[in-house]
């Protein structure tokens, strides 16, 4: 299976989301979803079947394969993760989520993996300063 490019990671996360709302999905919902034209859509669906990332049924529904499913739900993760990280630090909804949808292309899952602990870690610590103050004896010293 070959490399992907940020565009094609784009429509399996697309199909990912949409397999998470419908039962079916069809070249015509990811073209509206995405506000691509169709023959966009199908060029690259003709690219991910080959490189062994989707099927496309008799019907025309699209389905990802373990590989496919595997690779977008690590970009949606990383998406979601950047879109609520931004927007936790005061960015407006709209920006954090076009930002994020940059930056879950060019982060390492080495990195990634690294920053999410590391914020689990801060987020932690932060929780056990404030459990700490509620329930200190010097609370009512302030």
């Amino acid at each position: 299976m070959g490399e992907l490019g940020n565009s094609q990671e784009d429509y399996l996360e697309a199909i990912l989301v949409l397999q998470n709302q419908h039962s079916e999905v069809l070249s015509v919902d990811v073209a509206r979803h995405m506000n691509f034209s169709k023959p966009s859509v199908c060029h690259a669906v003709k690219q991910l079947k080959g490189k062994g990332f989707l099927d496309v049924y008799e019907d025309g529904s699209l389905h990802l394969t373990e590989e496919g499913r595997k690779l977008a739900e690590g970009v949606y993760e990383r998406h979601l993760f950047f879109t609520e990280y931004l927007m936790e630090m005061g960015v407006s909804a709209k920006q954090a989520e076009e930002d994020a949808c940059k930056m879950e292309h060019i982060i390492c899952k080495e990195s990634f993996r690294a920053l999410k602990m590391g914020l689990k870690k801060d987020r932690e610590s932060v929780q056990k300063m404030m459990m700490y103050a509620l329930h200190s004896p010097l609370k009512n010293l302030y």
